[in-house]
């Protein structure tokens, strides 16, 4: 029997809203600065794939392009189901916002009006990674660029528990084939002390 796909899946690279602190959701604000600088660093940390997969929307997509080209592999390829989750009335808001219409809902963990829950997320992810396992074959890698909620839902759903939140251009492997999946080692292709946007003068 042939070994499964492994999959490493990372989140984008910093965004404007990241750096605003805003709940982005489906919303598509594009990299900052300093995401585009995690994406080239990140890519000094990886070896080669068979393909590169990402969520269609912008700080997932350039992110992607930015370390494919830095690898030599390409094209991109885009699937909406890796977009993110929708997190409804939460969408552009800072928490200081969200406390401000939803009092007491960030502490209690409720969730606003449109909010995508876990089964959702989970159904369409897990089906966009078992295409690209199918699209590599069997013993293939492939690079796969998401969202930060999108990877948190995966773990969960096979018991994994992050103690922290997960971080731009963090991760993990998975292993994905028929009838089969599995997640393995985290990873942090980018550490925060290190890359740093040049002051302007």
């Amino acid at each position: 029997m042939s070994d499964p796909s492994r999959l490493l899946v990372v989140r984008h690279g910093q965004s404007t809203w990241n750096a605003e602190g805003r709940w982005q959701g489906t919303e598509n604000p594009p990299l900052s600065t300093l995401g585009v600088r995690q994406a080239r660093h990140a890519a000094q940390h990886l070896g080669t794939f068979d393909a590169v997969v990402a969520s269609d929307l912008e700080r997932a997509f350039v992110t992607a392009t930015i370390l494919a080209e830095e690898l030599g592999i390409g094209p991109v390829q885009t699937d909406p189901d890796l977009r993110e989750r929708s997190a409804g009335e939460y969408q552009g808001l800072t928490r200081h916002e969200i406390e401000e219409r939803f009092p007491g809902y960030l502490a209690e963990g409720l969730r606003p009006p449109g909010w995508e829950e876990d089964d959702g997320v989970l159904e369409r992810a897990a089906g966009a990674l078992a295409r690209v396992a199918l699209s590599v074959g069997p013993d293939g890698t492939a690079l796969v660029v998401t969202h930060g909620g999108v990877i948190h839902t995966l773990e969960r759903a096979l018991g994994l528990r992050r103690e922290q939140r997960l971080a731009n251009l963090g991760g993990r492997w998975f292993t994905v084939g028929p009838g089969h999946f599995g997640g393995g080692e985290d990873v942090l292709l980018v550490d925060e002390d290190e890359v740093t946007v040049p002051r302007q003068l």
